[in-house]
């Protein structure tokens, strides 16, 4: 049996109210109680920490007083203990609300985060987060009452993610709000605003900005990718515009980022942490570390930069970072005997942990806020579900429709298919919190079609089992070996293999006659010719050493040297019967064992019988079961939780081309959580709808979209490029070339887009004066027609550029979501300010409006625009 006994002590003018938890030896614990009266009595009249009338500051800093070195060290761990002699709680700083609350138990599911920015609806979303802030402090409420405060049950979110979505093969682009500095400003506050509550004393819960800064993958390479060339302009008005309206915002935390910047660890990051965001920007409240990121400062496979844990806890704790989510910070100890910190520095960090914490209504028993008495009845209530469901209709973004949407329900026979139709996992993203019930997108369509047929058809990647076709390569694969590490000269050695490499030098076994066992490279060559069309993948699996591997000269897969997250190779094209294809392989082995595997597969053709189909809906796209962070997959096209290629996997492709060439409608829904190339099924499906991560209710979403219940407004919060060959380097962080606002090519589709079933123009604009001085504001109002049949809404967005083109082809500066009746005109009201101007100034490297001539476009998305000629003078 467990008793809590809660009695009362009334001194000073202080009540203070002590539980205590009795376990089965009752005996034991009741003699204990006089002795802790007394003590805790003897406190509370002595202590000024425990005293209501005084400050937040004075009480904090009273209680600082009394703590030991060692328990100062322990508050600024993330898993901080309790300080029992001092009635401090337990308090786990590590919480996830990405979404929804997440990772403690149910909740309610959100779309994913750049679902959500599809809406282009931040007062949606504000109101989206008031209610995910509502359920964590109803979860919290339950969890202190239990007693049960460990891990993601507190009140400290490490959300949002501010990042800039610069690559579309970063896996954790899903987190962000897209590509757009602007856009991504608009929703974080939204966030923040939700999470934070707006009280003027209390915090609801604390949101936490990451990850700071210029950080947006590779995810394979994060814990050593040094950020060194950044061009200033791309800082300042790509990286760190989000971050600054954050803090201007009051966001509680910024989290620092696993990478360097310009040779230092971001948690340690003098430019970043001191200059910029505490000095420059006035950033007085926590800092916390990424998870084991100060680890990475003194890990052999990391960045290394510091010789022991002390100095990379003091180096991290005198540069800002006032919380480490990790266990280095048990060295501060050690640091403060050797002298690389002082107590007073600790102190500096520490006070903000514990001033967070008060104002959260947490630290002292006494405090009160508003939401203390949430019930947990909340959780994953009718309303809350309605929230979800209306945030999963505003994300779906239409981007095909040659006619055949909104489907008729009434005697339509329909085949449901892809390796997402009746997947409830794939619904909710990653990050994520539990559902009651997510409806999928058969689930969707059944409500309007029971009579639905539906079949998987293939997994996301493959589709069967694969068989070993080496034996199509035309005189087997040939080797040349060189010893060096690079193949210079005569080869010293040549062969050719008839089957599967699986080279090993473990128990000194030579590779070939004169071949070294260590520090050798090596070329090999085969023609293939597919048997049939259809898909073909080579499986590579090596030791650390180099590996690239090339289909008629082209560069298809690497993988560099060293590393610590694998070292397999898939890759997956389409062969076409006879068409030979030239394969090579370069290799070099460092040291240690050299094994190197090698083979060329195939699966059965990919066909579903939709002969008794008026239209299939294939539900496909991607997973973030093979994007997300630092993931441990290794399947064709995809690396460590990011992207090799953005092209739908071709398993998929086959199987819509198969539907299409039995004549039959194909609706394509596509699920993902970032740009999926799709140039072929633009041309072979009759509609393309992208749904996203769409969360419990996105089927419901889903299926209310195709049978013409909600008319489609979500719009794209990222550039849909036609193939891979339009992406730069991934590991190149220059915007050159890269988002809508510097790419020169011809996206398949662009930033901003999505079509509605009725159709809008834009007759006319205008602003309030053609020009302003460099301190003013000019109004611009525009005009907006629903020229179709049915009522939508619109999203107005609004751009400009300087017209010496040095800077970005043009920046979104501001966009209304308005609501246009059917044959009706609204007026959308635009005050453009300053900040709407600005852009670097290379003499400062800071954010300036200069002088000069500027273009101003309306209209409804970023390709898609009228420009308006405006001038800034002196």
């Amino acid at each position: 049996m467990v008793v809590t006994i809660k009695f009362c002590i009334f001194a000073c003018h202080n009540t203070r109210i002590v539980r205590v938890t009795l376990g089965s030896d009752m005996k034991k614990y009741l003699a204990i109680l006089p002795a802790l009266f007394v003590a805790v009595s003897a406190t509370a009249q002595t202590a000024p920490y425990l005293n209501s009338e005084l400050t937040a500051q004075e009480r904090v800093d009273d209680l600082m007083s009394r703590l030991t070195t060692d328990e100062k060290i322990s508050l600024m761990m993330d898993q901080s203990p309790a300080i029992e002699r001092l009635g401090i709680a337990e308090y786990n700083w590590w919480n996830e609300a990405l979404h929804g609350v997440g990772r403690a138990g149910l909740a309610t599911v959100l779309p994913q985060s750049i679902g959500m920015a599809a809406t282009w609806n931040d007062s949606l979303i504000y109101e989206a987060f008031n209610m995910v802030s509502d359920e964590a402090r109803a979860k919290f409420n339950d969890f202190r009452r239990k007693g049960d405060l460990k891990r993601y049950h507190c009140l400290s979110f490490w959300t949002p993610n501010v990042n800039i979505f610069r690559d579309p093969r970063w896996g954790r682009g899903q987190e962000t709000y897209g590509e757009d500095p602007y856009l991504t400003s608009r929703i974080g506050v939204a966030v923040v605003d939700g999470l934070q509550g707006r009280d003027p004393k209390w915090m609801k819960t604390i949101a936490g900005a990451k990850h700071f800064a210029v950080h947006s993958g590779p995810e394979w390479n994060r814990h050593t990718f040094d950020a060194r060339d950044i061009d200033p302009r791309d800082l300042r008005e790509t990286y760190l515009p989000a971050f600054k309206k954050l803090v201007d915002a009051g966001v509680g935390q910024v989290m620092c980022a696993y990478n360097r910047y310009e040779g230092e660890p971001c948690c340690s990051s003098k430019k970043l942490l001191q200059q910029i965001l505490r000095n420059e920007w006035g950033y007085d409240k926590i800092i916390v570390s990424d998870c084991w990121a100060i680890r990475d400062f003194i890990s052999d496979w990391a960045h290394n930069t510091h010789p022991s844990g002390a100095a990379a806890s003091a180096d991290a704790v005198i540069s800002g970072t006032d919380l480490e989510c990790g266990p280095v910070y048990k060295d501060l100890g050690k640091a403060l005997e050797d002298g690389l910190i002082t107590e007073a520095q600790i102190d500096e960090s520490l006070r903000k942990l514990l001033m967070a914490r008060y104002e959260m209504g947490e630290l002292f028993p006494d405090l009160r806020t508003p939401w203390d008495t949430i019930p947990l009845s909340i959780v994953d209530s009718e309303k809350h579900k309605a929230i979800a469901l209306d945030m999963a209709r505003q994300s779906m973004t239409l981007l095909k429709n040659n006619g055949v949407l909104p489907l008729p329900a009434a005697g339509l026979k329909v085949l449901v298919a892809g390796p997402n139709a009746a997947d409830s996992v794939t619904m909710w993203g990653n990050y994520n919190g539990f559902p009651s019930h997510t409806v999928t997108a058969l689930e969707g369509i059944r409500a309007y079609v029971p009579e639905a047929g539906y079949a998987r058809g293939c997994d996301h990647v493959v589709s069967s089992s694969l068989v070993s076709v080496f034996d199509r390569l035309d005189g087997g694969m040939k080797a040349r070996y060189w010893n060096s590490l690079s193949p210079d000269g005569d080869p010293v050695a040549e062969v050719t293999y008839s089957t599967p490499l699986n080279i090993t030098t473990g128990g000194a076994t030579v590779v070939a006659p004169g071949v070294n066992l260590n520090d050798f490279s090596a070329r090999y060559e085969g023609r293939f010719i597919p048997a049939a069309d259809g898909n073909y993948i080579i499986e590579i699996e090596a030791d650390k050493g180099a590996q690239t591997l090339l289909i008629d000269g082209k560069v298809v897969a690497s993988r560099e040297a060293g590393g610590r997250n694998g070292h397999k190779i898939s890759y997956m094209w389409e062969g076409r019967k006879d068409e030979p294809n030239n394969i090579v392989l370069l290799y070099d082995h460092r040291d240690d064992v050299a094994v190197l595997k090698f083979d060329i597969k195939t699966q059965d053709k990919d066909s579903l019988d939709a002969s008794d189909s008026d239209v299939v809906i294939f539900v496909g796209g991607i997973s973030p079961k093979l994007e997300g962070e630092e993931m441990k997959v290794s399947v064709p096209g995809f690396r460590g939780g990011d992207r090799e290629t953005i092209e739908l996997p071709a398993v998929q492709r086959a199987l819509i081309r198969n539907l299409k060439e039995q004549g039959k409608k194909v609706v394509f829904v596509n699920l993902s959580g970032s740009a999926v190339a799709m140039a072929p099924e633009a041309e072979l499906c009759d509609a393309i709808l992208q749904a996203w991560y769409p969360g419990q209710a996105g089927g419901q979403a889903i299926a209310e979209v195709l049978f013409g219940d909600y008319n489609p407004s979500g719009r794209l919060p990222v550039t849909f490029y036609a193939d891979d060959n339009q992406l730069p380097d991934f590991e190149d962080y220059s915007m050159n070339n890269r988002t809508y606002r510097y790419f020169d090519g011809t996206p398949l589709y662009p930033f901003g887009y999505g079509l509605s079933y009725t159709t809008f123009e834009y007759p006319e604009a205008t602003l309030s004066a053609p020009a302003m001085k460099a301190d003013g504001t000019v109004d611009l109002s525009v005009k907006v027609s629903n020229t179709g049949d049915r009522d939508g809404y619109e999203v107005v967005q609004i751009y400009v550029a300087s017209d010496d083109k040095s800077g970005p082809v043009k920046t979104l500066r501001d966009f209304r979501r308005v609501p246009v009746k059917a044959g009706e005109t609204a007026v959308v009201n635009f005050t453009l300010d300053p900040e709407t101007f600005a852009t670097f100034d290379s003499e400062t490297e800071r954010m300036a409006v200069k002088p000069g001539r500027y273009n101003i476009y309306y209209g409804g998305s970023s390709a898609d625009v009228t420009m308006i000629p405006f001038e800034i003078t002196e």
